[in-house]
């Protein structure tokens, strides 16, 4: 069963940073690319970022502006997201998510309960 657990959010001002992990269980983690989405209250999920199975390559949305990094450690079944600059709009629920191929195509099955990013001063 994959199983997705996301840790790391929190409360953080604006500008501040925030380091969100995703230990990953249940399936060959090297094998698969990954992907982070988010939710923001009153609106649908929306894609972040997207890592392939070895972690060399990358891709990210527009919004994200260089501000995000995502990465993966393989050896240790997680993946992460470096959130830098944080703006207000960035307040959503931040989710993991299993992509089906180990290239990265923005196709995800099974993604984590979620970790709350909020930033507010």
């Amino acid at each position: 069963e994959v199983q997705l657990v996301e840790s790391g959010g929190g409360l953080v001002q604006p500008g501040g940073s925030l380091i969100l992990s995703c230990a990953a269980s249940g399936f060959t983690f090297s094998s698969y690319a990954m992907t982070w989405v988010r939710q923001a209250p009153g609106k649908g999920l929306e894609w972040v970022s997207g890592i392939s199975s070895s972690g060399s390559s990358k891709y990210s949305a527009d919004f994200v502006e260089g501000r995000f990094t995502i990465s993966r450690d393989n050896a240790k079944n997680t993946l992460y997201l470096q959130l830098n600059s944080l703006k207000t709009e960035d307040t959503a629920m931040y989710y993991c998510a299993k992509e089906l191929y180990s290239y990265w195509s923005g196709t995800y099955g099974s993604r984590g309960q979620g970790t709350q990013v909020t930033v507010s001063s």
